[in-house]
């Protein structure tokens, strides 16, 4: 019979550290046990900036977790990302041997080595390795062509890479909790498991994970990833930029962003002034709602462009379904008319996550990540009967880790 797994999902992100405890039941279902929750600090731009504090906000999520999950949490799903994280496609070409013509799996593993055989930086390591397409012979296969008789087999991959060393550092705060980590995903990946089904993946669809320092982004089409990748810019540049402008706090920056801004252009949104109260008695602070408006769009715009320059040329164009937007900064007024506007294209909000046991809070977006790690683990438990899957992840790690596992 079956049995039940618990998978946990990790991501420490810029604002948030979040740990969701997740049971797959025997149908393959899942069902939420718990989360725990801190506010991120000693993190900037999605990277570690400040390891002792780092480690203390997972230590919280962590202690959080399994007293409302009521499980001990062993080991975790690990989302990582920043701007030096970087995804590309690559094709390996393998010719069968003479006599030996029906592709098996070593006839696999040679085209993938041979497609992973690629020129990154000398600082850089693997995340990724995602089989896109097949072709043997010319003709083209969703799935591995085994069994198939042909000469030349053909396969095109999607390779995450990035800074080995700022790997090191999110693998090494969560091995001192101490916890093992099952896997290491590119965060917008994980997000994608919940936004994306496979009918959208095959029409073809874009994600963008807006957190409060990093927008993440990846593309699929026909029914594979086509790019992905991570831009500098975030909800908090919002904030900063109503600060720098109107010369209020941050703090209250944000606020104002939150409950007057409109990222859209329209003019009905833009007529009249905000009042900030002055907590010193001093007469309230007016700003103009087109100015607040104005700086909002700017900086949202910005980070849209920058996703449009790393896809693809052409790419926007492939696009069936549409635009997904998540992420804690994607509820902004007016985000979804924007990217409307910069990708011509339809935009969605992700719909409610399909498990059971979800609080409130995982209908929010800003939960996408953590709740697409349970779902990437799902995958891999579907593809790996067995867990067969982590070995490779464990040997992944010592390769990361410098004094062995």
């Amino acid at each position: 019979m079956a049995r039940s797994n618990i998978h946990v999902g990790l991501e420490i992100g810029s604002t948030k550290t979040v740990m969701v405890v997740a049971e797959i039941k025997p149908d393959e279902s899942a069902k939420i046990l718990g989360m725990g929750e801190t506010r991120s600090a000693g993190v900037r731009k999605g990277e570690i900036a400040d390891y002792k504090q780092v480690r203390a906000c997972v230590k919280s999520a962590l202690l959080e977790a399994e007293d409302v999950s009521d499980v001990v949490i062993k080991s975790v799903f690990l989302s990582v990302t920043g701007a030096h994280i970087t995804g590309v496609n690559n094709t390996g070409t393998f010719r069968l041997p003479e006599g030996d013509q029906e592709v098996d799996r070593n006839h696999l593993e040679e085209v993938k080595e041979i497609a992973q055989d690629i020129a990154i930086p000398s600082e850089h390591v693997y995340l990724h390795h995602l089989a896109r397409h097949f072709t043997l012979d010319g003709q083209a296969h969703s799935t591995v062509p085994y069994g198939l008789l042909g000469r030349t087999l053909e396969a095109d991959y999607h390779i995450v890479h990035g800074i080995r060393t700022r790997i090191q550092n999110s693998i090494k705060c969560v091995r001192e909790i101490p916890l093992d980590v099952d896997d290491i995903v590119f965060a917008p990946i994980a997000s994608a498991q919940i936004c994306l089904n496979r009918e959208r993946k095959e029409d073809g669809a874009l994600v963008i994970d807006i957190g409060g320092e990093t927008t993440d982004y990846v593309l699929y089409l026909d029914g594979a990833i086509a790019a992905s990748g991570c831009v500098p810019v975030g909800g908090n540049h919002v904030s900063n930029d109503i600060h720098l402008v109107t010369h209020i706090p941050f703090a209250k920056a944000e606020k104002v962003k939150i409950a007057e801004g409109n990222a859209s252009a329209d003019p009905a949104s833009s007529v009249g002034i905000v009042k900030v109260e002055d907590e010193k008695g001093f007469p309230p602070i007016e700003i103009s709602r087109q100015v607040l408006n104005d700086v909002i769009r700017g900086r949202l715009e910005e980070a849209f462009e920058l996703v449009v320059d790393g896809l693809p040329e052409g790419a926007l164009k492939q696009i069936g379904t549409g635009v997904f937007l998540t992420g804690g900064s994607s509820q902004m007024r007016g985000i979804g008319e924007l990217a409307c506007e910069v990708f011509d294209l339809a935009v969605y909000k992700p719909e409610e996550p399909d498990v059971s046991g979800v609080h409130a809070y995982f209908k929010d977006p800003q939960y996408a990540t953590a709740l697409g790690l349970i779902r990437y683990a799902q995958i891999l438990d579907e593809e790996r009967p067995g867990g067969a899957g982590i070995g490779k992840v464990k040997s992944l790690i010592k390769n990361f880790w410098p004094f062995g596992s």
